[in-house]
């Protein structure tokens, strides 16, 4: 065990586990978020992705040392459900998920990307979203809620 220090959801936190535990056992396990979801276990699906720093990872192959003394935000530190991000809000209202296993993996790779686009085009969208596999067929919704959302983003500004 060794203790790990990091910044999750914008709070100083510390956690002992084995270094080389899959950050997403962490995050589900010892801290009760359950909006980081299990799918493949192999980084291909992307139903776990988290921001770290400014990229979204798999959290289910990222091991917890590599996150020390970095930023880890998860969905549930996007917004909540008394003010929620403009991408929750977007995804709502165009309806952009169905069985919503893949939403909150697919949502931290569009913020990921609106942090480092602020006016993406469909195309950029499109890339971003290319690795987060949706059975359900939402994509194009999914597409144009981003959008929207980038939309929303920068008339605030």
């Amino acid at each position: 065990m060794t203790s790990i220090r990091f910044r999750l959801n914008g709070a100083a936190t510390e956690v002992d586990a084995d270094p080389d535990r899959a950050l997403l056992d962490v995050l589900r396990s010892h801290f009760g978020l359950a909006g980081v979801h299990f799918g493949c276990g192999s980084g291909e699906c992307g139903a776990c992705r988290v921001i770290v720093g400014d990229h979204a990872v798999t959290s289910c192959d990222t091991p917890l040392w590599s996150v020390a003394d970095k930023d880890v935000i998860t969905l549930e530190g996007l917004g909540s459900a008394e003010h929620p991000h403009p991408l929750q809000r977007a995804f709502i209202a165009e309806q952009a998920m169905q069985c919503g296993y893949c939403v909150s993996g697919v949502i931290m790779s569009a913020a990921a990307l609106l942090r480092q686009n602020r006016d993406p085009s469909e195309v950029d969208v499109r890339a971003a979203l290319d690795r987060n596999l949706c059975r359900c067929g939402s994509h194009n919704r999914m597409v144009r809620a981003i959008l929207a959302a980038a939309q929303e983003m920068v008339n605030q500004r």
